[in-house]
């Protein structure tokens, strides 16, 4: 949703009729995961993909259609014979997509705003039966829900669909409608990432690049204002020349935030791994040896913390991907930093 939200706003603005297909379901090696969207108008103009360019031309004639009569469509696409100029994914995987016509509704305007405001919510879509498809509805935590999807999620599903939005999950689910079951699409999502550097190093410098570039707002951290500086960190979002726990005290640290700590001083590690491990951060990395990492361990047994507090903690921090250089660590911390935002152990993609 948030590659085509720019596109949506400025195409309403423009006056255009929109039709959006939704990725719902993704089964074998498929391009795009659940969730992505590819948006068309009846003059011609595109934004999106659902499949990477395998199935678009022939999703844009069935969207042209729903414009014309206004009915959703669910679709699917599987293996098909390429020489034959037939319509399907040449990875061999199988996709379902539902096309709508595009509608700013109370749904999608809460839904748009919790978006980029970085707030979290879910996004749910009926897909089936026929009365219902197309209708939406905004799960927004602490907030009431906006729109109605003309079915029951139950709270169980409702309880689940909050956990889809702290995970950035997408998922489909069978609940109840007075037509019987009804098929939904729930789509979770959560805040920007928060990267919080302890220590303004010549690794914080290059992680605070790289976590920029994969969407994280980062903070820096370091007591010593010589290094702390926006000149050494162009693409830090906040730079805080402080002592770790001062300035940590004054943060909101949850389930969306990440810590990593490299200033290798037990002055400012203990400090900062105390107050990441009494927090909710989703992820608590330390820069060091083994050596160093078990004596900062034995100091925070000594403040309390036990074995299943400090096993929270990534140390050694990152993947061992073999590089040894600033930018090269910086980039196995970011991708452990990655399997731990979406849940996912080491292996290749798509695989």
């Amino acid at each position: 949703m948030r590659d085509v939200l720019a596109e949506l706003d400025r195409w309403q603005a423009d006056g255009e009729e929109i039709a959006v297909a939704t990725l719902v379901s993704a089964w074998g090696s498929a391009p795009r995961a659940p969730g992505a969207r590819f948006a068309v108008t009846r003059s011609g103009r595109v934004a999106g993909s659902i499949s990477g360019g395998c199935v678009e031309g022939d999703v844009y004639e069935r969207a042209m259609e729903t414009l014309g009569d206004g009915r959703p469509r669910l679709l699917e696409y599987g293996i098909s014979d390429e020489l034959a100029f037939g319509v399907g994914l040449s990875c061999g995987g199988r996709i379902e997509a539902f096309v709508e016509p595009f509608r700013a509704d109370d749904a999608w305007v809460a839904a748009r705003d919790a978006i980029r405001e970085r707030r979290a919510c879910t996004y749910v879509t009926a897909l089936s039966p026929e009365r219902i498809a197309g209708r939406h509805l905004a799960l927004l935590p602490g907030r009431p829900s906006a729109g109605d999807i003309g079915a029951d999620l139950g709270v169980d599903v409702t309880s689940h669909a909050m956990t889809l939005a702290r995970d950035e999950r997408v998922e489909t689910a069978t609940v109840a409608s007075p037509d019987g079951e009804a098929r939904v699409l729930l789509e979770g999502f959560a805040p920007p990432p928060r990267l919080i550097i302890v220590g303004a190093t010549h690794l914080a410098v290059a992680l605070a690049t790289q976590a920029k570039a994969l969407g994280y707002a980062v903070t820096v951290i370091d007591a010593r204002r010589i290094f702390a500086t926006a000149e050494r960190f162009p693409d830090a979002d906040e730079i805080i020349p402080g002592w770790p726990d001062d300035a940590m005290a004054g943060m909101q640290i949850d389930a969306f935030s990440y810590v990593v700590v490299v200033t290798h001083d037990a002055k400012f590690d203990v400090p900062a791994l105390d107050a990441a491990l009494r927090s909710d951060a989703r992820y608590i990395g330390l820069l060091g040896s083994r050596g160093t990492i078990e004596s900062r361990k034995a100091r925070l047994r000594e403040l309390g913390f036990g074995e299943q507090a400090l096993a929270r903690i990534h140390a050694p921090i990152g993947l061992d991907l073999g590089g040894r250089s600033p930018e090269e660590i910086a980039l196995a911390i970011a991708a452990e930093m990655t399997m731990a935002r979406y849940g996912t152990t080491s292996r290749g993609v798509g695989a």
